[in-house]
């Protein structure tokens, strides 16, 4: 019964460590397109995102693949829950692109 609480724990962190992540990354793209200093945004953001979620990742495993496995299935997890919440309105999901012609 541990090894499947510390199984869910370490798939609750991964989703934690992937909400902080891409959430940060939503953050930081609304941030940073009306910046005056996009870049500095962006490379800041990616730095901080990147060295919290290896710092994670790192803590979580603990020298064990099933707990590194079990994070990074969370992080994925997380990825999906971001692009859901943030993604477009439902009525544009549906509604297929309009192709542009060149052609005569």
């Amino acid at each position: 019964m541990n090894e499947m609480l510390t199984m869910v724990t370490a798939l609750v962190t991964g989703v934690l460590l992937g909400a902080l992540f891409f959430g940060g990354l939503w953050w930081t793209i609304q941030k940073g397109v009306s910046s005056k200093r996009p870049a500095l945004w962006f490379f800041g953001s990616l730095l901080l995102r990147t060295s919290l979620a290896l710092a994670g990742f790192y803590f979580l495993a603990r020298g064990h693949w099933q707990r590194l496995l079990m994070g990074l299935l969370g992080f994925v997890l997380a990825r999906l829950i971001v692009m859901r919440l943030t993604g477009p309105p439902i009525g544009h999901r549906d509604s297929p692109a309009k192709e542009i012609s060149h052609a005569p």
